[in-house]
């Protein structure tokens, strides 16, 4: 592990939070949205995470173990995908996107946003990005320091 690395961790959970919190924050956008150019209501989406796996890469023998690249190198964002959740039935007949007929006739079919779910949500990720940002001002005071101590 580099002496930077530590900036590149954070640099990368301070990424994939942000986006978190942008994807959270377009879900409460669109918590009232029954009608979407793809057809029928906005169904919520979630930010999947992963380790950022470095197997792929180059590791030479003749590099210390302490050099060598393994777990622990930060987080990268997978992908975007939508929750499958079935949307929430408002009965509202008077509504022009009321279903017209069948079992669910007169109810309008909401998104899947859980207002309260997506404020966790938003409050752990901010949370999650604070901690980054703790983390690179502490890697600063200590480069600060490091760089004292040589004078």
């Amino acid at each position: 592990m580099g002496t930077f690395s530590v900036l590149n961790i954070a640099g990368s959970g301070l990424t994939a939070q942000r986006l978190q919190i942008d994807v959270i924050s377009n879900n409460i956008a669109n918590a009232n949205s029954v009608r979407t150019t793809d057809g029928g209501p906005y169904q919520r989406q979630v930010v999947i995470m992963s380790p950022i796996d470095n197997s792929l890469t180059f590791k030479s023998h003749l590099l210390p173990d302490a050099l060598k690249k393994g777990i622990g190198q930060g987080v990268k964002v997978t992908e975007i995908k939508k929750d499958e959740k079935p949307p929430r039935m408002v009965y509202d007949p008077t509504h022009p996107d009321a279903v017209q007929s069948g079992k669910w006739k007169g109810y309008v079919m909401y998104p899947n946003v859980n207002i309260v779910e997506e404020m966790v949500n938003m409050i752990s990720a901010n949370r999650a990005y604070e901690a980054n940002v703790n983390l690179v001002n502490s890697a600063r005071q200590m480069f600060e320091k490091a760089l004292t101590l040589g004078r």
